[in-house]
Order: C-alpha cells, then structure tokens, then sequence
C-alpha cells in the first residue's frame, strides 16, 4: 500500500500537517493534522509498503506491543482511508 501521489507532509512550528498538492487534488478540502507517530506511519507510506512491514517498522522505533502497533497501524490506515489518502 502507498499514499497517494498529491498530498504532502510538512512540519509547521512543531505541528505535522498533510496537506494536498496539484490539480489531481482540487476537491480535497482542508488539511490532516497528525502527531508524530503518525507522521512517522505517513512518511513510511510514502513508498509501497505492506501493512506486515509497517507494524514491523513501528516495533523498531516505539516501545510498544506487537498488538498496540498492529492497533495503531490498523486505525492510522482506516483513518488515511477515509480521508482519500489511498487510491
């Protein structure tokens, strides 16, 4: 899976936002606050990955569980889904 080409992520005084890019993109209204960790997971979807990989890639930076990534992996994809970020 991979994000979508036309939206980008910035760092805005301390806070991450995803915002559109290009005509593709012209009715998306707004823009995608995110935290770091979802920060992280966007920049990582950024390239094909798999969800598998992706779990894997947040157990090696946060201290968490193998259950709370799968978690968060699962809710940050739902969420991105929603928003149109995959095609």
């Amino acid at each position: 899976m991979k994000i979508k080409d036309g939206f980008i992520l910035r760092n805005i005084a301390g806070n991450y936002v995803v915002v559109p890019v290009g005509a593709e993109n012209i009715d998306f209204n707004g823009m995608i606050s995110l935290n770091q960790s979802g920060a992280f997971l966007f920049e990582k979807l950024q390239q094909e990955i798999t969800k598998e990989e992706l779990i894997q890639e947040v157990l090696s930076v946060y201290d968490v569980s193998e259950e709370q990534a799968k978690q968060d992996v699962e809710m940050f994809i739902q969420k991105a889904k929603e928003e149109g970020l995959f095609e």
